[in-house]
Parts: C-alpha cells; sequence; structure tokens
C-alpha cells in the first residue's frame, strides 16, 4: 500500500502519515476534554465525575497531511472494583498500542500520589512519550516549571506542552508537534471521520453523559447505559435505551418525582443526537435494575472492556 498520495501539482507528491496517540492520566486531568479540542467536536464524553470514561474511545483529526488517531483511556488510580480493575487494565493496554503516548497532568492538582505512580510505570515503557501539562491558565508559572521538572525526572519526555484543554491554549503548537510525530503510512480511517465509535455506542455514550450531569451528587458510580435498539427510516431514528442500575432505589432518583428527572435527561439527549444523526430522533429510556450488574462479563462486553479473571 502507497504512503504518498499526489497533491493538485503535476509530478509533486506528499507523504501521508497516520498514528495512535494514547492519552493517559489520572481521572479528571482533562483527557476527554483535551481530545475533543483537538479533534474539533465532542467524540467524548465529558462529567465533573471521576472515571467517566469507562473504555477505550477514538477520535480522529487530519492535520498538513497526517491523520492522528487520539485514544482517549480511561483515567488510572488504584483499582479496587472489577469495574475498576477492567478500566485501569484498558487504559495501560492503550498506552502500549500506541506510537506515542501523551502523559496529562492537572497543574492545579500537581503531583498527587496517583500521577507520581503513573509516572513511575510509565518510565519503563519504551514508546516516544510527551507531557502534557492541563490548566496552566490557573497555575503560576514557577509552579508549572516545578512540576515539568518533576515529572522529567519521573519519566524521560521528549516534548513538554503547556495547554488549556478547555480553552485551547497551546494546541495549535501541540497539533503540529504531532502530525509531524506520527509515522509515515496511510490514513487509517477515511478523511471525514472524527471517530471509529459506531453511532448506537455513541448514543449510549450521550446518554450517560446526560445522566452524570443530571445526577452528578445523587446516582452512585455503578450505572450504565445501553443501546437496545436503532431503527432508521429516511426520516427519522428511533432509538431505545436501557439505564442499568443495581437497587430500586437507585432506580427511582434516576426516573424522579413525576418522571421529570428521565424526561429531562431523554431530551438533553435527544437533542444531542438529532444534531449528530441530522435527523430528528425519538428517544426512549428505561430504567432496569440489575443487582450487581458490574460483575456481569456480558456487561463489560457491551462497554469495550474484558471481564477481569483475577
Amino acid at each position: 500500500m502507497s504512503v504518498t498520495e499526489t497533491t493538485g501539482d503535476a509530478g509533486s507528491e506528499m507523504t501521508t502519515r497516520a498514528g495512535f496517540i494514547a492519552l493517559i492520566g489520572a481521572p479528571n486531568a482533562g483527557k476527554s476534554t483535551l481530545m475533543n479540542q483537538l479533534v474539533g467536536t465532542k467524540v467524548s464524553v465529558v462529567t465533573h465525575k471521576v472515571q467517566t470514561t469507562r473504555a477505550i474511545i477514538r477520535g480522529i483529526a487530519v492535520r498538513d497531511g497526517s491523520q492522528i488517531i487520539f485514544v482517549d483511556t480511561p483515567g488510572i488510580f488504584n483499582p479496587r472494583r472489577k469495574l475498576d480493575q477492567a478500566m485501569v487494565t484498558t487504559a495501560w493496554g492503550g498506552a502500549r498500542d500506541a506510537d506515542l503516548v501523551a502523559m496529562l497532568i492537572d497543574c492545579e492538582r500537581g503531583l498527587t500520589e496517583d500521577v507520581e505512580g503513573i509516572l513511575k510505570v510509565l518510565a519503563s515503557i519504551p514508546h516516544k512519550k510527551i507531557l502534557v501539562l492541563n490548566k496552566v491558565d490557573r497555575v503560576k508559572r514557577d509552579s508549572l516549571l516545578a512540576i515539568a521538572q518533576k515529572a522529567n525526572e519521573l519519566a524521560a519526555f521528549e516534548r513538554t506542552f503547556m495547554v488549556s484543554a478547555l480553552k485551547g491554549d497551546g494546541c495549535e503548537d501541540l497539533m503540529d508537534y504531532l502530525a509531524e510525530a506520527v509515522p509515515p503510512g496511510p490514513f487509517l480511517f477515511d478523511e471525514d471521520d472524527i471517530s471509529d465509535l459506531p453511532l448506537r455506542q455513541l448514543a449510549a455514550e450521550i446518554t450517560r453523559e446526560k445522566l452524570y450531569l443530571r445526577l452528578h451528587q445523587e446516582l452512585p458510580y455503578a450505572s450504565h447505559v445501553e443501546t437496545e435498539s436503532w431503527n432508521e427510516t429516511e426520516k427519522r431514528v428511533r432509538i431505545d435505551q436501557a439505564i442499568y442500575v443495581e437497587r430500586d432505589s437507585q432506580k427511582k432518583i434516576v426516573i424522579g418525582k413525576g418522571g421529570e428527572t428521565i424526561k429531562a435527561i431523554s431530551m438533553a439527549a435527544r437533542k444531542e443526537m438529532t444534531e449528530i444523526v441530522g435527523k430528528p430522533v425519538d428517544l426512549f429510556l428505561f430504567v432496569k435494575v440489575r443487582e450487581n450488574w458490574s460483575r456481569d462479563p456480558e456487561r463489560y462486553r457491551a462497554m469495550g472492556l474484558d471481564f477481569p479473571t483475577g
């Protein structure tokens, strides 16, 4: 397969590049926000709830003849439950399978115990690595330099970038670097693709985000959304989804008094889905109680995770 493509000028050719960039870091470091910023549109769920990203989500951007595939991984932390174990294993797997690893640190939090633990493991991974300090607009320069110095002592980074994932500050320089850093090769996805996430799964992620945003304080971590059916006609789409919780008390929280909460979640999710699919969406949400769903291998497969056997 050729790694060149002809440009508009007769006889001239441009070498294309393509590669995977793993975004890793502690929970809520801003990985999903950064990926959405770099891709130029929303492809990953963003909430204030920790460990929102559970499986590998890829966002795709093209810059100067390079296709950059960002791999948004779950936050890495000390796992206690099976779901935690699966997420952390998935995150490290995403890092080891990438062409380049970008370690993201929330500068407001600094070098926490979790961050230092990640850096020490990262030092043993032979991949090319870069350091991305996030939320630099909220921290004094001396503190930024101290974080960068300590992080580079714990793991050898090729470059250090200082960005605001939310505002986009510093992201142009980061993209320029990544466009040159990915290896020569043909594009791995269609040029217009922004994610490899199937629409069914993306729709489930959208509803899960709205669920967390609406019930950030009240809803326990153990909730999950699956798209059970997707029926599309020329003019509209009907989507049926199940929201899994572990107890009847949690089901009542999701539904809300008089069904107000589930209606608000449905309206917010339906609006975003309509924008993505480009036609009206009829969304039907059903809340199902399944005790210990987080120990069900089938639910893990639906999320794109391997069920921990240990």
